[in-house]
């Protein structure tokens, strides 16, 4: 093998082992879509909406932040991953300036506003 074949198989990546850890694509592509907002406040829970449905993420609420999260206005609620396999619940933030969205993951501060969303999803499941 010369030097240059040696390289190849050491640039060479592997794929991550199932259960590995890494980012969800449907969490990547979330995330990376909600870069693209340029509303305002009032256009925060249709982009988040819509940015959800093409995600194969699922819209629960959205609410005031009340100070539950750090330079957040809004929270929309977001539960990611397929209903017969482990999901998630998600918040996306709107930051006090109304110009970027980011996301969060439920934290010591939150758990009651995920418990909340787990029984409303909940809820729903029996309508």
């Amino acid at each position: 093998m010369g030097a240059s074949q040696a390289a190849v198989a050491i640039a060479t990546p592997a794929p991550l082992p199932a259960g590995d850890g890494g980012i969800p694509m449907g969490l990547l592509e979330l995330e990376l879509s909600l870069d693209g907002f340029s509303g305002n406040k009032d256009d925060f829970p249709g982009f988040v909406r819509t940015v959800a449905d093409n995600a194969g993420a699922e819209f629960l609420f959205a609410l005031p932040a009340s100070e539950l999260i750090d330079d957040c206005m809004s929270i929309a609620v977001l539960r990611l991953g397929d209903a017969d396999a482990e999901t998630s619940i998600l918040f996306a933030c709107l930051d006090e300036q109304g110009t970027a969205i980011r996301i969060e993951h439920p934290s010591d501060g939150t758990r009651d506003l995920e418990r909340f969303a787990e029984s409303f999803v909940g809820v729903l499941e029996r309508m």
